[in-house]
């Protein structure tokens, strides 16, 4: 059985992260979040790149009726289909999306940082753009909940689905962590779920339009990410701790 916890808001320890990291390893995905839903009631948030893990997410969110905060991370440099698959999942199940903007425009950046920062210092691109409109869009939240699977990459093969952030002191939720692509586009397919038809097109995994490309039969699944460069995540999911 899971570990009766008491309700409370506050960070919990490793020896508890660990115990329930373990006791979820084989429970369903949706379990996961029910749990999250009721342990940080009104303080969790899940973290939308309208990916086909965000279709799936979301989805069960609204199946179980879970009170969690759907934040959506606009770069303004995302993709078309990007934008019309947030659409679609919007109408389908009336979703609220609270939409985070980076500081500044493109325009803007351009302005102060020079044009193709993405391309001269992408990392630097990323934190003005991503990773500080993240950092807002969970300022009060206790846990972040998000798609990313073990079979993604090797550095994120060893992903639990509870984990410690402890640099921003919250809990962080990978209810699919266990998941192949297979398991994820059988679920969206069973239950008539959209996603980003970029998948179709040869992008596994997707962001901004000038650091994302197509991949090739047999690359890495993240291959299309940061191509050209040692860079292999957007800095959300650097951790320091589990």
């Amino acid at each position: 059985m899971v570990p009766s916890m008491p309700v409370t808001t506050a960070l919990l320890s490793a020896e508890e992260t660990s115990q329930l990291a373990q006791s979820f390893e084989a429970r369903p995905a949706e379990e996961v979040l029910g749990w999250v839903a009721e342990r940080f009631a009104g303080e969790a948030v899940l973290t939308c790149s309208w990916q086909m893990t965000s279709s799936v997410l979301v989805h069960m969110v609204q199946r179980i009726g879970a009170d969690i905060r759907i934040v959506e991370l606009d770069t303004g440099l995302l993709f078309p289909e990007t934008y019309a698959v947030r659409d679609a999942l919007v109408q389908r199940y009336d979703l609220r999306v609270e939409r985070i903007l980076p500081l500044q425009t493109v325009a803007e950046q351009e302005a102060e940082h020079g044009p193709t920062l993405w391309e001269r210092d992408p990392d630097r691109c990323c934190d003005l753009r991503k990773v500080e409109p993240f950092e807002r869009a969970l300022a009060g939240a206790a846990a972040w909940i998000t798609g990313v699977r073990r079979s993604q990459s090797a550095t994120r093969a060893g992903i639990r689905k509870i984990e410690l952030d402890a640099d921003r002191a919250l809990v962080k939720v990978q209810p699919l962590a266990d998941w192949s692509e297979e398991d994820v586009r059988t679920y969206l397919a069973v239950n008539d779920v959209p996603y980003n038809a970029l998948h179709d097109r040869g992008y596994p995994s997707i962001g901004c339009i000038p650091c994302t490309r197509a991949v090739a039969p047999g690359e890495d699944s993240r291959a299309g990410r940061w191509a050209g460069t040692e860079k292999t995540e957007c800095g959300l999911h650097i951790r320091s701790d589990r």
